[in-house]
């Protein structure tokens, strides 16, 4: 994390500034954690080598039309000279109260779906969720964690990255490159998972037959995520 924080102190490119301010937000203790969930539910299709890298890919779409489309409303506000602080504060509060239930939600929907005659929204309960679906799970997870602003999350983006946005002639790329690197990490794990542990056969055996089991360590995950920012509101 510090030479990240080297580069970015030395750093004189508005889309270099940008990209490392998103990489510091990825390693950040509370993004981190969503990231961890955000792997859980990606890695748990494993059978699909292509399934689990291009979900990954996903997620982090879902995280840049987020950040995009917040600093498509904010960029033109803070170029009219508009404080943002109050919109920061409704996102970073609403945000977090949001993440928590939405986490626990999905959780108990992995555990108990399956028993439910209820739409399936990308996961179909303790069954290994089609590709289609998939899809859409990991696009929304994307969208929803991204929402969570932190304090560390909430002070890189809307104190450091939307003011040098603003400033910026090409400044709306500038969340884009952002979101990007969010997902930076998630994306390099899904493509180990899918293209260097998959790849090793006893491994990957190992993993289908533990499948429905690590479902459950993941919906348990999702829960145990939720239940920390409910206590940490």
């Amino acid at each position: 994390m510090e030479w990240i924080q080297t580069m970015l102190d030395s750093s004189t490119t508005p889309l270099l500034t940008a990209f490392l301010l998103g990489l510091l937000t990825a390693i950040s203790p509370c993004p981190m954690a969503t990231n961890i969930t955000a792997v859980g539910y990606i890695s748990k299709d494993i059978q699909s080598r292509h399934t689990v890298f291009f979900n990954g890919l996903l997620y982090t779409l879902g995280r840049v039309i987020t950040y995009t489309g917040i600093g498509l409303v904010l960029i033109p506000l803070l170029r009219q000279g508009t404080s943002i602080y109050g919109f920061q504060k409704l996102i970073g509060k609403y945000g977090e109260m949001l993440i928590g239930p939405a986490l626990i939600l999905i959780g108990l929907f992995m555990l108990f779906g399956d028993r439910l005659n209820l739409p399936k929204f990308g996961y179909n309960g303790g069954e290994t969720m089609g590709a289609s679906r998939g899809k859409w799970g990991a696009l929304l997870l994307g969208i929803l964690f991204s929402l969570a602003f932190c304090p560390s999350s909430g002070l890189f983006y809307f104190g450091m990255l939307m003011p040098l946005s603003a400033a910026e002639t090409g400044g709306y790329l500038l969340p884009l490159v952002y979101a990007v690197a969010t997902g930076v990490p998630v994306i390099l794990i899904a493509w180990i998972i899918a293209y260097s542990l998959s790849g090793i056969g006893e491994f990957y055996k190992k993993m289908v037959v533990v499948q429905r089991w690590m479902n459950k360590s993941i919906a348990l995950l999702f829960i145990g995520v939720g239940v920390y920012y409910l206590l940490n509101l």
